[in-house]
């Protein structure tokens, strides 16, 4: 995968983590109008179809938060909840804040999520897992940040298997900017079917933090 963020962005965020530490009252009005979905810590709400989000590093939050706002994510051919995350994207703080937000985000602890979905295959997954995602997600899907690949070890699982679907489908990763989506959609393209995504999620959450 390729990154578009601009080439300094790591020092700026860098420099932002310590205000974002050093201001957590600051961050937490940053995170309010997220809170209402996304939980307190940023633990995610499956009712709201809302993802966990505290397991994630501020340069992927950053950027996802940048692709909602420039409409890279959630348009016309998205999910609902995507689309409804984009019109949400209206209330984020200014662009210059997003980074103290990000930081804010990633800071936050909560539990685990409790699974939702059965039957899923870990060693069946992990097998896959190594093939096809390992290279850019890492071998216990820690993530890697030169290569903008997110964490997924901590991801819920539904979560999971709905952006699968979504790469599949053509709703997320259409846009001709969203290079790390398209790249994306051709590696869910290869699970065969809704058992393959499954036991891919499993291997996932085996390597829970």
């Amino acid at each position: 995968m390729y990154s578009f963020i601009p080439p300094l962005l790591g020092l700026f965020l860098a420099t932002m983590a310590c205000v974002a530490r050093a201001d957590e009252a600051d961050g937490a009005a940053l995170y309010a109008p997220c809170a209402a979905c996304h939980g307190a810590a940023a633990e995610g709400n499956v009712a709201l179809q809302a993802p966990r989000l505290n397991h994630l590093r501020p340069v992927y939050i950053l950027t996802q938060l940048d692709k909602f706002q420039r409409g890279l994510r959630g348009g016309d051919a998205a999910s609902v909840a995507a689309q409804q995350m984009a019109e949400s994207s209206a209330l984020l703080p200014p662009e210059e804040r997003l980074p103290e937000l990000a930081f804010y985000i990633s800071e936050l602890t909560s539990p685990a999520s409790s699974s939702t979905l059965q039957g899923g295959d870990p060693v069946a997954g992990g097998r896959t897992f190594m093939r096809l995602c390992g290279a850019c997600h890492g071998a216990d899907a820690g993530g890697n940040v030169a290569l903008n690949a997110p964490r997924l070890a901590g991801a819920d699982d539904w979560y999971l298997l709905a952006q699968l679907h979504a790469f599949r489908e053509g709703q997320r990763g259409r846009h001709r900017e969203d290079r790390t989506g398209r790249q994306m959609r051709n590696m869910a393209a290869m699970l065969a079917d809704k058992q393959a995504m499954q036991d891919v999620i499993a291997y996932i959450r085996s390597q829970q933090e």
